[in-house]
Order: C-alpha cells, then structure tokens, then sequence
C-alpha cells in the first residue's frame, strides 16, 4: 500500500477542520483533510457569526463573501419573543440589520468597536466558502467521504489509515502531526482516551433535554406572521417552547423544539414534525421539512485533555455547548486560529516544539470560560416558566404577557448584547505571554474594556473609514510602533530576521490607540494576541521576548 505524506492530517471538515486548513495553508503548511460527509454541511446548524470570528475572515481576505451570504443586508437581525409566531408578540430586542452594524462600527465608538461587526449567517454557507478557499492553497487537499479508521504515533509523526465511505480504497497516510476536529462523537478523542468533563445534560423546561431540530422551508412565513420580520424567533406557551433562526430571510428556517415526555424523534413522521412546528405557528401555513435531526440541549462539556504527543484535538470535539450566546462555532474557530500558526511555526523551524504545549494551556481554560457562559444564558432562559394565563384573553393575559415581556426583553439584552463574551478572552498565565503586574480587565460577557496588557486581543481602533488598524498587520508577526516618538525597534527586526520570523512593522501615530495600549511599543502574535508590550522599565533584550513569544521558555524548562 502506497504512503502519502503531509505535514497534518486533519481529521473533520466543519468549521474548525476547515479553518485550520486556511491558517496552515496560508502559511505554506500541506495539509490533508478527511471527513466522512459528502460535503460541507446542508443543515444550518450554527446561525451567529460572532465579531471576533468575522474579524479572523477579515483577516484571510473573504469576509465580505461571509456577509453576503445569509440574512440580506437590509433583513432586521431583532431576537423576537411570542406565544405563538402569528398570535401574540411579547418582547424584542432590536439590533441592527448586516448593512446597519457595517456602518456603526465604523462611525461608533472608535476603540469599542471590533473590525468586524457580527453577522447572522448560517454555518451551511460559512463552511462552503471557506472549503473554497482552503481549495484554492496549493498543499491543502479536501477529501469529503473519506474516514479515519485508524492511527498510530511513531517516533516522527503520525501513520494514519483513511477509507472511502461506502467501500472502495484503503490507504496510508504519514504526517508529522494530527488534529481531531471530528466533532462531539470525535474518533480521534475516543482512540485517546480523553473523556468530557463538565454537566451532561441539565433538565431545564427548555434548552435541556431531547431536542428536535428541523430545516425547513415555509415559503409564505412573512406573509402569515403579522409581526415585524426578526432574525430569531421565540415561542412561549403551555402547549410548546421553540426557538427558530431565519436561514435566508426569504422563507427558509431553522427550528428547535423541545421533546415533551412520550415524544422521540424515533419512528416520526415529516407530517408529525410539522404539527409541531405548526403549534409554535399558531395558524396552519404550508411547510417542506428539507431535514430533520436530533439532539441533546444543556450540555456543558469541556474534554479533559487537548494534545495527546503529535495529536491535538479542537472544535466540538473538545467543548459541547448548549447553543446560548451561539458561542460553540466562534470558540472553534478560535481554536483553529490559536493552533494553526503554532503548528506551522514549528513546522517551518522557527519555533521548538514545545510552543505546542501552550495550545492546551491557552485553549482550554477558555472553553471552561465559554461554556460557563453559555450555561448562565441557558438557565435564564430554560427555567424561566410564564404564567398559565400568558394565551388568556382579557385582564390576566395581558397582565401574564406584561410581565412575560419584561423578564424575556431582559434575558435578551443579557445573551445578546456580548462584546465581553466575544472579544473579552484572555491568555493570561501563558507561558508565552509576557507576565505584567498591571490590572487585569474584568472579563464579563456584556461589558469589554479593551485593553494592552499582554494575553488578550490586541485593542483596535479605525484609522478613517475604510481602513482599520488590524488592516496593517502582518499575517504573522507584528510590532507596533505607537504614539508621536515610539522606539525604532531595530532590536526586535534585526532579532527576527536572525531566527528566519516574519515580522511586520507597523507606525500608528493615532493618539487613541496609544491610549489604550497604554504603550509606545507592543509585540502582536499572529492571531492577533499582544504578546508582550513595553512596560515600566524593560529588563529582557528582544531575543529574549521573542524567545518567550515562540516557546523557547518552555522548551528551556523541559531541558532542566
């Protein structure tokens, strides 16, 4: 059997395989990637692209394809509560439409806003366009219907067994390293005996148990709903709870509902799923179920372990959420981005292998703070019960309705309104990141303080219009030049260049942005992390923090 080689396998083309894909190959890293799907998803699944992974697609060069794929630039994104979609409207909360957000963040607050705001864009269209891109980069190769069977380590990477789906060819494939990103029933974890930690699954009247999930297209929807469009959409009654995301603002929705005891989604019928959805409707309206799933809602599990030796785990095959604050997809990319440019850092010699070991180090301990988050969302929402009287005519029911009202207008200003929750995560404690004895920033998901210190997102400012600070740098390494008179930085260039780095200069003479990095010089990470930054009086010479920067610490430690 013939063996072919590359740099990493990866194992699982959803959103984490499929960026990390786009990181490496950028990079010049060949990667392999095997999934036993036909192709990238069809369900919607995921419906939030949060700012800070629009900012990472800024980033590859296809952000706009992202906005222009989903809701239309005009279709409100409101969260909309109901007792039912076509009776009674109880609460919402506006946000602004994709074309909206775009202007505000570059007219708003200047060091609030991120580069990119949010988007409302199903997962089904984001793993389409970055599969296209990823099969553009000359290295990368996208196998969809292939498997793993099987691995081994040896003593310079990974042997590997990959089978077509449905029969067909067996073959080998040797790489130096290999991701799992295989989602929550992960191959990879299992064969490495890592286990989930964390709540299994929360019994809440809502958002815990069985769920069923159902695409759908109901082409007369707006027609039939007397209510302003929105982009998600909440039913509140004693018969049936669901949520349910406009995919495409034209007539096509993803619905969840909860199974009530007696239901399974074993042995259902389409007619009897649409009889649920028609409960939620409040009036009967033609539906084509184009798919169906299951799944289970309230789980918060973060896997005990991410790395194994040469493999490394990331996506939902290391963090199940329960989709509150829509978190499970960002957190996945995130791990892509943190894990792509240290693989191929070590890959291309520039870095030891033990820059590595901070992928656990800095990634799990940010899926505990996410799914802790998501978790609070969920039992604000799941074990709030309305009041019997909510569907009454007549005093009671307004007054039930009322108070329905307020308490869901204020669980929504809670779940999404979340700049802190986004943009907020920190790598402080890093081996890498440069230690400060500055105050750390409160870390709260509605409230982000944008700050220098070293281990969180480097602070961003709009330099005009158009043109946004993270435009000018590098792919991988940047130093920031700030403020009327900063330091030349020849330490830090001549330093790079000797160990082969990458490394991009950047002058930004804009007196806010050195205000918020309460610095005139600061180390960026490829990932857009500040690494280190001039503070009080600088006792380590450049070598020495870029050193750290690239793990050569650790490595030190490990020789001890």
């Amino acid at each position: 059997m013939n063996v072919e080689t590359t740099d990493v396998l990866i194992v699982g083309g959803g959103p984490c395989g499929l960026m990390l894909a786009n990181e490496l190959g950028r990079r010049g890293v060949a990667a392999i990637l095997v999934d036993q799907k036909p192709s990238t998803a069809f369900n919607p699944q995921a419906n939030a692209t949060q700012a800070r992974t629009m900012e990472h697609f800024r980033r590859l060069g296809f952000v706009e394809e992202i906005r222009a794929r989903g809701l239309p630039g005009d279709h409100p994104t409101d969260v909309a509560y109901f007792t039912r979609f076509a009776t009674h409207e109880l609460a919402r909360h506006e946000m602004p439409s994709s074309d909206e957000a775009a202007r505000a963040v570059r007219l708003g607050g200047r060091s609030y806003s991120s580069a990119e705001p949010a988007h409302r864009v199903s997962q089904k269209f984001v793993e389409a366009v970055m599969r296209r891109h990823a099969d553009a980069l000359p290295g990368i190769s996208i196998r969809y219907g292939h498997r793993l069977v099987g691995f081994r380590e040896t003593a310079t990477g990974i042997e590997a067994e990959v089978e077509a789906v449905g029969g067909g060819t067996t073959s080998r494939i040797a790489a130096l390293y290999m991701v799992g990103a295989d989602g929550p029933h992960s191959f990879v974890r299992r064969e490495l005996g890592f286990v989930y930690e964390g709540e299994g699954a929360a019994e809440r009247d809502f958002m815990g148990g069985s769920m069923l999930a159902l695409y759908l297209r109901v082409p007369s929807f707006y027609e039939a709903c007397p209510h302003r469009p929105a982009w998600q959409y909440w039913a509140f009654n004693n018969q049936r709870r669901a949520v349910m995301g406009a995919v495409d603002g034209k007539g096509e929705f993803a619905f969840h509902t909860q199974l009530r005891p007696g239901e399974t989604a074993e042995g259902m019928t389409d007619a009897d799923a649409v009889a649920l959805f028609t409960q939620c409707m409040g009036r009967d309206v033609p539906v084509e179920v184009l798919s169906r799933d299951a799944w289970i809602a309230g789980r918060m599990l973060v896997a005990d372990r991410y790395r194994k030796g040469r493999v490394f785990l990331g996506g939902d095959a290391v963090h199940l959420f329960t989709p509150t604050g829509g978190m499970g997809y960002n957190t996945a990319i995130e791990d892509a981005v943190n894990l792509g440019w240290k693989l191929a850092a070590v890959i291309r010699g520039t870095a030891p292998a033990a820059l590595l070991d901070s992928y656990e180090s800095e990634r799990r301990p940010i899926g505990l703070r996410n799914t802790g988050f998501a978790r609070r969302f969920a039992e604000s929402i799941g074990l709030y019960r309305p009041s019997p009287a909510i569907e009454e005519d007549g005093p009671a029911g307004e007054a039930a309705r009322r108070r329905a009202g307020a308490y869901l207008l204020g669980h929504a200003r809670a779940e999404f309104d979340i700049p802190g929750f986004t943009l907020g995560a920190r790598y402080d404690g890093s081996p890498i990141i440069a230690a400060e004895a500055s105050p750390l920033p409160p870390d709260a998901p509605t409230a982000y303080a944008p700050s220098g210190r070293p281990g969180g997102r480097a602070p961003h400012v709009w330099l005009d219009e158009t043109r946004s600070l993270y435009d000018g740098f590098g792919f991988d390494w940047t130093l920031l030049r700030l403020g009327s008179n900063p330091p030349a930085g020849d330490d830090f260039v001549a330093a790079a260049r000797r160990i082969g780095l990458s490394l991009t200069v950047v002058d930004c003479h804009d007196p806010e942005a050195h205000d918020l990095y309460e610095t005139d010089l600061a180390l960026i990470r490829p990932d857009q992390i500040v690494a280190w930054r001039r503070w009080g009086r600088p006792t380590a010479s450049a070598e020495e923090i870029l050193a750290r920067a690239l793990g050569h610490a650790v490595a030190d430690r490990r020789a001890a």
